[in-house]
């Protein structure tokens, strides 16, 4: 009986810690997912001009978020706020070709005071014939605590997949 509450209080603690699977609750490869998306790469290059206005966008699409605002923005961040809490989108750099757009940044959101989580987003943005292929690739995610724990083992998907569908609605929807 011991042994099987000391592996208990081990497990429940490496849980708290944010330790489960990965070490110090950091995972590599989270989220790899694309869609096709009717737009052409010049769409895409426009509407990131503006970083803050297209971030915005984008974010105030996700599920569950009814208030979404810019706070400051940048040459290379946005922070925004959302009805759950605040994102800071940080590092973001650009590669660029005719038929093609890089995007990589870091991101923190703080969902109030019970969540945090850190990740390393890249975007690709592809052109084809009719289309863009975007691919999203959301790594080094780190999510620490009971909750961290929950989100990082059951909440890629429905994530990934609703950045995809985010922006696939805005740019099918919003021609900039």
């Amino acid at each position: 009986m011991k042994i099987f509450l000391t592996v208990v209080l081990i497990f429940c603690s490496m849980l708290l810690a944010g330790e489960s699977s990965q070490q110090g609750g950091k995972m590599d490869i989270w989220f790899d997912g694309s869609n096709n998306i009717a737009c052409d790469i010049q769409q895409v290059k426009q509407s990131l001009e503006n970083l803050g206005e297209h971030y915005v966008a984008i974010v105030g699409l996700m599920p569950g978020l009814s208030s979404v605002e810019l706070v400051d923005q940048g040459s290379d961040f946005v922070t925004i706020k959302t009805n759950e809490g605040y994102m800071k989108r940080t590092n973001i750099s650009f590669r660029m070709s005719d038929e093609s757009l890089l995007v990589d940044f870091d991101e923190e959101y703080k969902a109030g005071s019970m969540l945090t989580t850190k990740s390393h987003f890249s975007e690709t943005f592809t052109a084809t014939n009719s289309s863009i292929e975007y691919r999203l690739v959301i790594s080094n995610l780190t999510a620490p605590g009971f909750l961290g724990f929950f989100y990082r083992n059951f909440g890629n998907s429905n994530t990934g997949n609703a950045f995809l569908t985010a922006y696939k609605t805005y740019y099918e929807g919003n021609k900039p």
